[in-house]
């Protein structure tokens, strides 16, 4: 599937238009690399176009790296919670300390993200998000032998800010390596992402047990998936092609990345609350669903189960739901569908919650898809790669912002009122604006524009 998606990207390289309007020009030599638009450079003016056989293995390099990148931006915190009570009971984190620990991964998520763009500008993406997995790989290797709770919280930090700056640099690549296939190219990163939180979250556990029972040895072992990601970067990294080079003066013409003012564009407010709103709900769901089953009375094994579905129902639908937004001018009637299918979920789970335990599971999972959604209509509401990387750095920011109290809101009030009725109530109630603001993000329109008038 990869290798197809490559080789079509190979064979219509030549006839993709750019953002800014013109014709890619398929036999004129390519201009030097501009770093504020995130393009590379080799050193001086490239003498001529890459070749077909060289553009067509650099094109396959990026889809696998896009995937491998992708299968290592969950795992740091699903590992966790599969092993949270033994993390607890190894380094004497009080429950306090555990909930803070929670907290972080969308804390970090909205502090690093936003210092991604300014390193693509410096750097180039590809290099950036090699740092990235590379400090992933050394986050998750060190954090369970550091020592102490303070070590292992500055561990988390590392791997999280690797995952926080390539979240935010996905949709920009994906824009700028494959502008006729955002779609599909955001569906099969999405679907790599669902597919790496479900599985940390699934074989954890048994990884630990045929590791010898260590919770050390169960985290750390993720470190070697996240250097199988570095590989394919580096590469990209050294090798710097820019994948269609413009025109110079469809380039000059492209805005400088600072000079758009983001927060100008009520799109752009829309798709940052819309983000925040679903990401809290993703939280949510991962944090207590299970809890949830369990207090109703089924097992924890099952309730691990329905869990492990819901999150992934993301697999299938995270590649369909992308190639679907990018056909329709706007997205608001698939937001609405799957808000739908999460208020139907929330009224099972307070009406019968172990009654029809699995089709509460599964509309939960459908409603979860919000968020490779939200990825694709970052892609579409930007009209530039430079528009993109704000875009996705600012809605990103301010949407793990605001997903921050979600969580934690449950939390105090199952405890304060003994039961999930309000908590269900607070899951279902943040639906309804996520639906409002998630149409308005889905209209036929770009920040760019908005932010000019």
């Amino acid at each position: 599937m990869m290798g197809s998606m490559a080789s079509e990207e190979t064979r219509t390289v030549k006839s993709t238009t750019t953002n800014t309007g013109g014709p890619a020009a398929p036999d004129s030599p390519a201009p030097a690399g501009d770093p504020s638009t995130g393009d590379a450079v080799t050193g001086g003016p490239s003498t001529g176009a890459p070749s077909t056989a060289t553009r067509a293995w650099t094109t396959r390099l990026v889809v696998v790296g896009i995937v491998l990148a992708a299968l290592n931006l969950r795992p740091a915190i699903t590992s966790l919670g599969a092993l949270l009570e033994e993390v607890r009971d190894g380094l004497g984190m009080s429950g306090s300390v555990a909930g803070l620990l929670t907290s972080v991964p969308p804390l970090c998520f909205a502090a690093f993200g936003v210092m991604a763009p300014r390193l693509a500008r410096r750097f180039g993406p590809a290099a950036v998000v090699c740092a990235g997995m590379a400090a992933i790989t050394a986050g998750l290797l060190i954090r369970p032998y550091i020592g102490g709770t303070a070590g292992f919280l500055a561990g988390s930090a590392l791997a999280l800010m690797g995952i926080a700056v390539s979240n935010v640099l996905m949709p920009v690549i994906v824009k700028r390596w494959f502008p006729d296939r955002v779609g599909s190219m955001t569906g099969l990163y999405s679907m790599a992402l669902a597919l790496g939180t479900a599985a940390a979250a699934a074989v954890t556990v048994p990884m630990t047990d045929a590791l010898g029972g260590s919770w050390r040895s169960g985290l750390a072992v993720w470190a070697g998936l996240a250097a199988a990601a570095v590989l394919p970067w580096a590469a990209l990294a050294r090798h710097r092609e820019a994948p269609a080079e413009p025109p110079a003066r469809a380039r000059e013409a492209e805005p400088a990345p600072h000079g758009l003012r983001i927060t100008r564009s009520r799109t752009a407010w829309a798709l940052a609350v819309f983000f925040g709103l679903q990401a809290t709900a993703a939280y949510i769901t991962m944090g207590w669903m299970a809890q949830i089953f369990r207090d109703a009375g089924v097992s924890a094994s099952e309730a691990g189960l329905l869990l492990a579905v819901t999150m992934a129902m993301g697999v299938p639908l995270a590649f369909v739901i992308p190639r679907v937004a990018t056909r329709l001018p706007r997205q608001g009637p698939i937001v609405v569908v799957l808000g739908l299918c999460g208020l139907a979920g929330y009224a099972g789970l307070y009406l019968a919650p172990a009654g029809g335990a699995w089709a509460w599971a599964l509309l939960l999972g459908i409603a979860n898809c919000a968020f490779p959604l939200a990825l694709t209509m970052v892609g579409m509401r930007a009209r530039t790669g430079a528009g993109v990387a704000q875009l996705s750095a600012f809605a990103q920011s301010a949407g793990y912002l605001i997903s921050i109290p979600g969580p934690l809101l449950v939390g105090v009030l199952y405890q304060s009122s003994g039961g999930w009725g309000l908590p269900i109530a607070l899951m279902a109630g943040l639906m309804i604006p996520q639906m409002a603001v998630g149409v308005l993000a889905g209209r036929d329109r770009t920040v760019e524009d908005e932010a000019d008038r």
